[in-house]
């Protein structure tokens, strides 16, 4: 959606359907490790929200993904902080954009001699490293950039990590002396946190597929993956069995050290004992930059792991001090992103499946083609219009390729090698699962089987109650379900509390022995099941509420219905008028929970969850904090430096008060930071006091502003 020519209001909405589908999508890659989108689709979206917000500053709010880095924290593993902010990278994804962003720092140092640093950039999983008196104490995941999980024990599993640094990279004395008042003891090493690349080499994932087949296990779907929910195992055995390497690419501070150039930190990481990659250049100019990145696609295919772009640096650390930070990224890096590697193959047939929702999907199946590194069968196509669009029909030559090297996806026919008889795809009217006639929504894309019993919408129902993002019950995959369905044990979610340790135990899961006899789950699983649904019995509300998949109900919006709701009776009872009415929730999300709750199987399968132990409500907390700032609203804008407007936002919620993402007459107090957009020209129009940083730190502070700035 490009915003030329786009009402302020057609923006609003576009940005609001953005913002939740980033959400999710940040959701899934950063805290599950289960993408659904490839980069390149992610990109997209991001780069499309980034136009909108730019062509419309009136819509970009602090829960906006453009205004934050990376995603949540999993509970799995503790969380620690990390010694400075891991950024994200902005992409170039092209070479005229990576040229845009090299005259961009140039103009910037004014004419300097600036140097640019070219690494490949590694498709794995992110990995702090700390080191204290030269020694491994700590490894953690990226988290949301200031904090991450705590992986230690399964990093020390990873053979090129070394437990100590060389002795003979340890700086002098007299370099830690005149850079710190305090001198260092003898033989002393400063604390230093590195950051890496965690990644399974080609052949390490290919032998690692090949187990998990032979033990019945699922496929990763790419090295990256594989990487991803290895170093999250909670037996480092696992991890240790796993094959991974590291290439180590910064030095959080690099001051201690006495280097001052991104190649001289490479060159010492490596004198340290650290792996760091050989294929590095430093470059003068445009040219060399792009002889490099051109360089870097040609031998992509025939190197041992895999990569997905080079990272472009600014070498001088003085320079990239100068240069700093956005709110999301340094502007002295930028990540070029290759093109994606497209292959042909014929397409067999299109065939539909079935969502928790009712949503259809078409999807197409073809013959296996190896594409990035794995191979694949069938591919989305999203929707009947789509297909109509690009033209697609069985028996055509099609070209496919992994956008960002993750989710395949069909871009279109090869029309000169169309077979005469091929006919145009027209979609079915009926549901391939429940035979119930199809129904499109004015205004949507998507067609719907609104049969609610239809069982390929109650299977997934199911599935997505036991999943990571909602009760999280681990052991409870696909397979299992299914196998649980088909045995006539499951129907609705609440069954599922029914089940017991006999049960599961001998649970046929479709398999025999070599004696003929057949495989069970066993009770070792079955034991561990039963335990994880017992403990998904107290879980939140929120959780609840999102596993229930009330359509247009994702974890964003079933953290707001918790918060205004603490019992799902109370949120039962409420209107449409009275949902929509809640910050956060519109006229399509109440019409929808209202649905849900109207549906009298719904109702009786919350019946049956609380009868059998599953709360449906949570107790409200008593605050940490006075509430003295309850009844006012506030909208923040502009850039802080003593926290970021999410961590403000936090903070006056701990108080009592709203946060508002826009400026209205209801508005209380403007916070504005620096760069303050059109919301301060808004506050300023209707009369709306306008408060600065420093204001806003005495009112946390004491819980009143200083007497001359109050209404």
């Amino acid at each position: 959606m490009s915003a030329t020519h786009v009402s302020l209001e057609s923006a609003r909405k576009r940005a609001s359907e953005l913002r939740a589908e980033i959400a999710r999508h940040e959701y899934l890659y950063y805290s599950l490790d289960a993408p659904e989108v490839s980069d390149a689709a992610f990109d997209s979206l991001m780069r499309e929200l980034v136009d909108l917000e730019a062509e419309f500053p009136a819509l970009v709010s602090s829960d906006s993904p453009t205004q934050r880095v990376g995603g949540a924290v999993s509970n799995r593993f503790e969380s620690v902080a990390h010694a400075s902010r891991l950024f994200s990278l902005d992409n170039a994804m092209d070479l005229d954009e990576l040229d845009s962003w090299l005259d961009r720092v140039r103009a910037a140092v004014g004419g300097r001699d600036c140097q640019f640093t070219c690494e490949l950039k590694i498709d794995g999983s992110s990995v702090a490293l700390t080191y204290e008196n030269g020694g491994l104490i700590r490894a953690a995941t990226r988290g949301d950039g200031r904090m991450g999980e705590d992986i230690t024990a399964n990093i020390r599993t990873v053979r090129d990590v070394p437990l100590r640094l060389r002795d003979d990279a340890r700086p002098s004395q007299a370099t830690q002396t005149a850079l710190f008042s305090a001198e260092p003891g003898e033989g002393s090493w400063p604390p230093i946190e590195l950051r890496g690349e965690v990644y399974l080499p080609k052949a390490a994932f290919e032998r690692l597929n090949e187990e998990q087949e032979a033990n019945g296990a699922a496929a990763f779907a790419n090295p990256r993956n594989a990487a991803a929910g290895s170093v999250r195992q909670k037996d480092p055995r696992v991890t240790a069995s796993r094959e991974l390497a590291t290439f180590i690419y910064a030095i959080a501070d690099p001051r201690p050290l006495g280097v001052s150039r991104q190649s001289e930190a490479l060159r010492w990481l490596q004198s340290a004992g650290l792996h760091v990659n050989p294929d590095v250049t430093t470059c003068a100019d445009a040219v060399a930059v792009h002889e490099f990145c051109e360089a870097a696609i040609a031998k992509r295919g025939s190197l041992p792991y895999e990569i997905d772009g080079v990272v472009v640096k600014v070498d001088s650390f003085a320079l990239q001090d100068e240069l700093g930070f956005t709110a999301k990224a340094p502007r002295w890096a930028i990540a070029y992103k290759f093109p994606p590697e497209e292959k042909t193959t014929i397409l067999r047939d299109i065939r539909l499946q079935v969502g928790r929702t009712g949503a259809v999907t078409p999807l197409a199946e073809f013959d296996p083609v190896n594409v990035a590194g794995s191979t694949i069968a069938r591919a989305t196509l999203h929707n009947a219009d789509e297909i109509a669009r690009k033209d697609v029909r069985e028996g055509d030559t099609i070209i496919v390729r992994k956008a960002g090297d993750v989710i395949p996806e069909v871009v279109g026919s090869v029309l000169g090698m169309r077979p005469a008889d091929a006919r145009p795809w027209d979609m079915p009217t009926h549901c391939p699962s429940c035979d119930s006639q199809l129904w499109r929504e004015e205004g949507e894309v998507v067609w719907r089987c609104t049969n609610v019993g239809c069982p390929a919408q109650r299977f997934e129902r199911l599935v997505h109650w036991a999943s990571r993002g909602a009760l999280d019950i681990e052991g409870l995959g696909e397979e299992i379900i299914g196998r649980l369905v088909s045995a006539g044990l499951i129907h609705d979610v609440a069954d599922f509390y029914f089940l017991t340790l006999e049960q599961l135990s001998g649970l046929d899961m479709g398999r025999v022995k070599i004696d003929g006899a057949s495989v069970v789950l066993g009770e070792v699983v079955a034991q561990k099941i039963i335990g994880n649904l017992e403990e998904s019995k107290t879980k939140s509300l929120a959780r609840k509420l999102f596993g229930l998949g009330i359509r247009h109900v994702g974890s964003t919006v079933a953290e707001v219905l918790a918060g205004a709701y603490s019992d799902i009776d109370q949120l039962a009872q409420a209107g449409p008028d009275e949902l929509a009415e809640v910050e956060g929730i519109g006229p399509k999300i109440a019409g929808s929970v209202g649905a849900f709750f109207a549906n009298p199987e719904n109702l009786t399968v919350i019946q049956k969850l609380k009868v059998l132990g599953v709360s449906m409500s949570e107790e409200r907390a008593e605050p940490d904090r006075p509430q003295s700032l309850a009844g006012l609203t506030f909208v923040l804008t502009g850039s802080l430096g003593a926290f970021t407007r999410d961590e403000a936002g936090a903070a006056l919620k701990a108080m009592g008060a709203k946060v508002s993402s826009s400026v209205s007459k209801k508005t209380s107090y403007l916070v504005a930071g620096a760069e303050a957009g059109s919301k301060l020209d808004r506050a300023i129009e209707l009369g709306v006091t306008v408060l600065d940083e420093s204001d806003l730190l005495h009112l946390l502070a004491n819980g009143s502003l200083a007497s001359s700035r109050e209404q």
